[in-house]
């Protein structure tokens, strides 16, 4: 026990206390403010996009498809930047387009979750990770969400083996015709009532494979999604906020 006090106050605490007031360092590009009343060659700055993210009338950017590269920002700086902004989950797929002129903060909507999710799940979630053709990427930042560091477990979610020990399915990945039925199968499997959450731009709307025979997407048109989490990886700190806020379980 000395032992261990004698580390913790060598090294502090290894896992962030506050994951909702925390910041990330470094280059991460969170939610993006356009700026209104700068005049820009609207046209250029949409074919700029890779991802056909950038929309025009009115001018805005769809965090459901964008890749967060920052070719938009980097091209135009006085009218379009990058905040650290991490908390970009909703559970309403049109919310996560950030129109010109808006610089606010990004939340879900509580009267649009299905209220068995909170009664049921609201303390503890037990997920399970479905890669319908992902990159790994996603895949990768979902594993260090139960790191020492975001310890995801310590608010009672968990990700498990098996989709019939799950409360619900987190997808990554455009969904591949060669996985389509192997999601479905997963899903299928997990008792109702029953949650779904997309994580990452591949997930939320195809990413670059969007449109390709490669993909099939329909799988998801008569499925209710609960929650959108933005990122091409999506971060783990959006995850986590996303999934505690659909839960109801954020103190902001």
């Amino acid at each position: 026990m000395f032992e261990s006090l004698k580390i913790w106050l060598h090294q502090g605490k290894q896992y962030i206390p506050d994951v909702e007031t925390t910041e990330v360092p470094g280059i991460f590009r969170g939610r993006p403010v356009i700026k209104a009343g700068v005049s820009v060659d609207e046209k250029a700055l949409q074919e700029l996009c890779p991802m056909n993210a950038i929309d025009v009338n009115p001018l805005s950017i769809d965090l459901g498809k964008c890749s967060f590269c920052g070719e938009c920002a980097f091209a135009y700086p006085e009218k379009i930047s990058f905040t650290k902004d991490f908390k970009m989950g909703h559970n309403i797929r049109e919310r996560l387009i950030i129109k010109e002129g808006e610089d606010q903060p990004i939340r879900i909507d509580a009267d649009a979750v299905r209220k068995e999710i909170r009664r049921l799940f609201g303390r503890s979630l037990k997920l399970r990770q479905v890669s319908a053709g992902g990159d790994g990427s996603c895949e990768m930042e979902l594993n260090a969400t139960g790191n020492v560091n975001f310890d995801v477990g310590r608010f009672g979610i968990d990700f498990v083996a098996s989709p019939r020990h799950a409360d619900g399915i987190v997808l990554t990945g455009p969904v591949s015709e060669n996985m389509a039925d192997s999601f479905l199968d997963a899903y299928d499997a997990v008792p109702d009532p029953k949650v779904l959450i997309l994580a990452g731009t591949d997930a939320i709307s195809g990413g670059l494979f969007a449109g390709s025979p490669a993909v099939r997407r329909s799988v998801l048109d008569d499925i209710k999604v609960d929650l959108y989490l933005p990122g091409n990886p999506v971060h783990p700190l959006t995850f986590v906020n996303g999934v505690l806020g659909l839960l109801g379980r954020m103190k902001s």
